[in-house]
């Protein structure tokens, strides 16, 4: 993951310094310098909040900042608590029940922040976790996973098609999205259900979904900006959407293919060799 990211920035920094349209970065933001420092320390959504919005391949990493925050604590927390599994649970409930507070109050009246906050995107990570959690001990009969997996994609195609201010107010609209995802996770997990050969490159678009991630705003540049030359026609916008996802997940999966696989492949087999060292190297007990 580390090792993409720090592609992506060296990439960036180039297009940044070579002034390609789209790639440079403004100066009240700060420039590349204080963009660099942001990603490396993971504070591009705190950047973003206080100077505006950087450039949209830069934009994407605000949420690598609240991710890779709760990461980084979350195996510190996990041994604090010395597998105490009640207070776990409990600790991962706090931050579901702070996530709707922090965009509601915490933001200040920040739009940024409203979303891009890190307790704002922590609760839910904690709600996935809790989720992971819940299905290694509870076993849903055949009913409460038709349950779980209707309620979950009627939240899902709620929240994407209508907005109520209340919600979106209250912080609660993001929560939603939340628990729905959990709640058809949960049934899909449990029903073993397989996703059928025409769904394949849906399938797989998830699994290179970092790599996609990362690498999508490159697309969506390149297309819209033809998007414009073209007079931006009306009748072409769903056209340049299903082309956009179609090559972004091609970019994603050459990226992961050519770059991100082989690189883990390489490391994991490195760090095999050094346990094994290792242990040869101890004295057997008898």
């Amino acid at each position: 993951m580390e090792a993409l990211l720090l592609l992506l920035l060296l990439l960036l920094s180039t297009l940044d310094v070579a002034h390609v349209h789209n790639y440079v970065i403004a100066s009240r933001t700060g420039g590349l310098g204080s963009a660099l420092l942001a990603a490396l320390a993971f504070r591009v959504n705190v950047l973003e909040a206080r100077h505006g919005y950087l450039p949209g391949s830069w934009d994407v990493l605000w949420s690598l900042s609240v991710e890779e925050t709760f990461y980084f604590f979350f195996p510190l927390v996990c041994r604090a608590l010395g597998g105490r599994k009640r207070l776990f649970v409990v600790t991962l409930l706090v931050f579901v029940a702070l996530g709707p507070v922090a965009r509601a109050v915490f933001d200040r009246g920040n739009a940024v922040w409203y979303e891009y906050s890190y307790l704002g995107g922590m609760d839910a990570i904690a709600l996935g976790c809790l989720t992971a959690f819940a299905l290694t001990a509870i076993h849903l009969e055949r009913r409460q996973r038709l349950v779980a997996g209707l309620s979950g994609i009627t939240a899902l195609a709620f929240s994407l098609a209508i907005t109520i201010p209340a919600l979106v107010h209250t912080g609660l609209n993001m929560s939603i999205i939340a628990i729905g995802t959990c709640l058809t996770i949960a049934a899909s997990a449990q029903s073993g259900w397989r996703s059928p050969v025409v769904l394949g490159p849906l399938v797989g678009l998830g699994q290179r979904s970092y790599e996609t991630y990362l690498t999508h705003m490159f697309v969506v540049y390149a297309l819209y900006g033809l998007f414009l030359s073209a007079g931006k026609p009306a009748y072409a916008i769903p056209l340049l959407f299903a082309t956009v996802i179609l090559l972004a997940g091609i970019l994603g999966a050459l990226t992961a293919n050519l770059y991100s696989e082989p690189l883990n492949r390489l490391l994991r087999s490195r760090w095999q060799r050094v346990r094994g060292s290792i242990a040869s190297a101890l004295p057997i007990e008898t």
